[in-house]
């Protein structure tokens, strides 16, 4: 009797052990962010969920989460390209040097405002919701010194446009969160010339209908901190997966965005351009793939999943496998792209300059590649 006892006693236990751990990891085994880099319809992330802050910042419960983050790499030296269209910022109207001036500046806002950081740390989450307008935007400024500190890698987002366009985000530093500029639903907005480092996934995010902004001349680094496989530089749209919650249900179309000039070291592709998003350009960056392959698919600068993109005039060095990929999320996107004027060196890297996986897009033959060949095929236009 006494045997039969135990025996019940001990697999009690370890049936308790294997529920207790299947609900471990249902809880804390997800992706919390919606940085993925997926490759095939079945791939799924989950973007984080909204909090409460008045100072902005959304969150992800993903503070429990063991691995997959990666260290801060050396200090990026590589430049920042020139080019046209750089803002100035104007007089400012208003200037602030303290976290508390600066939700205070915010939440005031109006439009043809011109917001002025002094140097310092303005440590929290920081969130704008009035719109400028495309005659009279809303300014953002600041040299490198003044710091927007999100007060940790797994903490939200440190300044977020929620429903906020005509905004122009000028030379401050963003760092120390777990997304760096969050855009949603934002119309008509710059964003220059930010020293975005320090990051737990991306730096940099254009999502929810964001259409007709510009990202230029920045310098972005030391993404992935928390997970290294949501460590986009710039990413462009939602994933398919996440259409159901953050747009409810429909194709992100955060469509004509301009990507200029930007320089990116990330742990996962410098650029990614999600399923849904179309007509955007990306041109004249440079990116350092010395630091990317968080994850298996994080294997290229730049992943192309949307429609009708000019990828022009880029330059990149080291890469895990390509430099540039296409791929269908779904049927009828990945298409009809173009790449031109790219200047390639794989620097070891396994694969080819362009790996169109989806056809239909055109790739010139005025790219220029070393270490490899231009396409898989060896076919240029």
């Amino acid at each position: 009797m006494t045997v039969k006892i135990d025996i019940k006693f001990v697999l009690g236990l370890l049936v308790g052990a294997v529920v207790v751990g299947g609900l471990v990891f249902a809880f804390t085994g997800k992706d919390g962010d919606g940085g993925g880099s997926e490759k095939s319809a079945g791939s799924t992330t989950a973007d984080p969920v909204p909090a409460s802050a008045d100072t902005g910042g959304q969150r992800d419960g993903g503070e429990g989460e063991k691995g997959g983050g990666t260290e801060a790499g050396a200090a990026f030296t590589l430049p920042v390209p020139q080019g046209p269209g750089k803002i100035d910022c104007p007089r400012p109207t208003r200037t602030v040097t303290n976290a508390a001036g600066l939700v205070q500046a915010l939440q005031a806002a109006r439009p043809g405002d011109v917001i002025k950081m002094g140097p310092g740390t303005y440590q929290g989450e920081f969130v704008a919701r009035t719109s400028g307008t495309r005659q009279r935007p809303i300014f953002l400024c600041g040299g490198e010194d003044a710091i927007i500190d999100g007060g940790g890698v797994k903490k939200g987002y440190a300044f977020h446009l929620e429903k906020a366009g005509f905004w122009r985000l000028i030379g401050f530093s963003v760092r120390n969160s777990q997304k760096g500029v969050m855009a949603d639903t934002s119309n008509g907005s710059v964003i220059q010339g930010l020293n975005v480092h320090d990051i737990g996934d991306e730096a940099v995010h254009l999502r929810n209908f964001s259409t007709g902004n510009i990202v230029q001349y920045n310098k972005i680094y030391n993404t992935g901190l928390r997970r290294e496989k949501f460590g986009e530089g710039v990413y462009l749209g939602t994933a398919q997966s996440n259409w159901k919650q953050f747009s409810g249900g429909r194709i992100d179309n955060s469509d004509g965005n301009t990507v200029r000039g930007n320089a990116i070291r990330a742990t996962a592709e410098a650029i990614d351009i999600k399923e849904g998003t179309t007509g955007g350009k990306i041109i004249g960056n440079v990116f350092d793939g010395s630091r990317t392959g968080g994850d298996k698919h994080n294997d290229s600068w730049v992943d192309v999943k949307g429609n009708g993109y000019v990828i022009e005039g880029n330059r990149g060095v080291r890469t895990p496998l390509d430099g540039f990929q296409t791929h269908k999320i779904l049927d009828g996107w990945g298409r009809g792209n173009v790449f031109r004027t790219n200047t390639i060196d794989l620097a070891g890297g396994r694969g080819v300059g362009i790996d169109d996986t989806v056809g239909g897009n055109t790739i010139a033959c005025d790219n220029k590649v070393q270490g490899g060949p231009l396409t898989k095929r060896g076919q240029c236009s």
